[in-house]
């Protein structure tokens, strides 16, 4: 399987879209897309992963990596995982959680609350 990815813009914030696999594939293409916002002055990024059905230690790597970009660049980065999946369901939030690095990444429900500053992230 592949992985599509779509950009959208909600205000300040880069929403990165993703559905299928976030593997060795695929993951250069994230780690582009995020790469590819900052080019262009986006520092303020959500990687929507409610999509992804499937991630591998290459793909928390990515995860991990952009993180660190954002970081430092003084940029923002949030995570999408779907409400239901996001204590323990999707496949992404059980590896976060198993390879111990879910408390790095402050996760919402949708984008909707990902992009509202009011908003806080679910718990780790």
């Amino acid at each position: 399987m592949t992985l599509e990815v779509a950009e959208t813009v909600q205000g300040e914030w880069t929403v990165l879209h993703m559905h299928g696999e976030l593997d060795l594939l695929t993951s250069p293409a994230v780690r582009q897309s995020v790469h590819d916002a900052v080019a262009v002055g986006r520092h303020d990024v959500v990687l929507d992963l409610s999509g992804v059905l499937f991630c591998d230690s290459s793909g928390v790597g990515v995860l991990i990596a952009s993180r660190k970009l954002m970081r430092s660049c003084g940029g923002r980065l949030r995570l999408i995982l779907p409400a239901r999946g996001a204590e323990e369901g999707s496949h992404v939030n059980r590896v976060l959680a198993a390879l111990g690095v879910r408390r790095l990444f402050e996760v919402y429900p949708d984008w909707g609350t990902a992009v509202d500053d009011r908003a806080r992230p679910l718990s780790a």
